[in-house]
């Protein structure tokens, strides 16, 4: 006998923390926006690898646990899950979940992501192979150096029971751990969801992107690059951080009386089937597609677009076609030109600072956009300075490696409450 099927369930945003190079709070981070001020640098760190050729980055400065984190709840934890596990611990306050029984009831779940875990644990197993020793092979060496290290830590320090999703999909681990945590919730699965994405600062990372030329060589000019949509464009920088959010349905948030910050109305996530780097036109174009179909909204309501836009020659053009023409001359602007490329954490961060901006009725242009590159098609670039824009609605895209595309559809928590 068939069971009976749950009615789909509404799913709002009640709470978010956030680590990430322009601050931790919203205010920190709105100083930024507003100033028009980068945080990519020049990694003296990285002198040490002469044949690296990129020296950028935007790394989160002076990160620590607080005192209250005690060296065992610590062991398991690498750099990565250590911001995740804070930024979760800020979203549940915010939310006012934290220390809720229904944290560990098996009602709340966990959606989270990164591209890798701790490199720093990775070569403890390296020493094995390299020098045949295991001196420095711990029993947390494996917990830490996971791709899914930041999910299982989240879940082990709040004791969650619930569902876990371990979205380690690169640039969209952030995204599609927000995308499944809205799946479960409006399936009925849980009640609420932990979901983000988190992402460690390592030089292995730049050394992937430099080997494949897309890393951004402006080493004299920190300022000046990343630069999203531009002629004069030479690659990506990379950053890091961690951003939480909690997604619960509509019914229990307004039930216990939350506050509601935004509501998830359009979901879409789909692969390329192509080249593992060089990223499709149509399969970005259908993502976009599935998201408006899932929101049930029309495009006229969509009142701006948070690019994935992560300043690489073939990414930036595809990406602006695909999104002119599933919404044609939308506002859109990228992000990654103030705090670089957070790999898995740079989708839940751009969504949570597109939540935040739509809320004030402004939006952060994209720096270093000076010369337009002709390739790319004919949106509605925000730049030179912040642009008063009233909507309710946003969407947020992101593209990872190994063609793995997302788009989400956010309504605005004022709207959401008024229903």
């Amino acid at each position: 006998m068939k069971k009976n099927l749950k009615a789909p369930q509404r799913v709002v945003i009640t709470g978010a923390g956030n680590i990430s190079p322009l601050g931790d709070s919203w205010s920190e981070v709105r100083a930024q926006l507003l100033a028009q001020k980068n945080a990519v640098r020049y990694m003296t760190e990285w002198d040490k690898y002469p044949e690296l050729r990129t020296r950028l980055a935007a790394p989160v400065s002076d990160f620590a646990l607080p005192s209250h984190y005690r060296a065992k709840q610590k062991r398991p934890m690498g750099r990565v899950a250590q911001m995740a596990v804070l930024a979760t611990e800020r979203a549940l306050e915010q939310a006012g979940l934290l220390g809720d029984p229904i944290v560990q009831s098996g009602d709340l779940g966990v959606s989270y992501g990164s591209a890798t875990g701790s490199s720093a644990a990775g070569m403890e197993f390296f020493k094995l192979l390299a020098g045949q020793s295991m001196e420095d092979v711990t029993t947390t060496t494996y917990i830490r150096m996971m791709s899914h290290t930041a999910a299982v830590n989240i879940g082990v320090y709040f004791g969650t029971q619930g569902r876990m999703y371990t979205t380690s999909s690169a640039c969209t681990a952030g995204s599609q751990g927000v995308g499944y945590a809205y799946e479960a919730i409006r399936a009925g699965q849980q009640k609420v969801m932990i979901a983000g994405g988190a992402e460690e600062l390592c030089v292995t990372q730049a050394a992937v992107f430099d080997t494949i030329f897309a890393a951004s060589l402006k080493n004299d000019a920190p300022e000046t690059s990343p630069s999203p949509f531009d002629k004069n464009r030479d690659g990506l920088v990379l950053g890091e951080g961690a951003t939480t959010l909690i997604l619960e349905s509509y019914d229990h948030a307004k039930a216990r009386g939350a506050e509601i910050l935004a509501e998830v109305i359009g979901f879409g996530t789909n692969t390329d089937g192509g080249h593992i780097v060089r990223p499709r036109q149509a399969t970005m174009q259908r993502v976009m597609e599935l998201a408006m179909e899932d929101s049930e909204i029309s495009v006229d309501e969509i009142g701006f677009v948070s690019a994935h836009a992560t300043a690489t020659d073939h990414g930036d053009v595809f990406e602006s076609h695909a999104t002119y023409d599933v919404v044609g001359k939308k506002p859109i602007n990228s992000l990654k030109s103030y705090t670089g490329h957070g790999l898995g954490a740079c989708g839940a961060f751009e969504l949570w600072t597109c939540i935040n901006m739509m809320d004030e009725g402004w939006f952060a242009p994209t720096l270093n956009l000076t010369d337009l590159d002709e390739r790319c098609a004919d949106l509605d670039y925000v730049r030179d300075e912040p642009r008063e824009i009233k909507t309710d609605v946003f969407m947020t895209n992101n593209f990872a490696f190994g063609g793995i595309n997302t788009s989400l559809i956010i309504r605005s928590g004022k709207s959401a409450s008024s229903e």
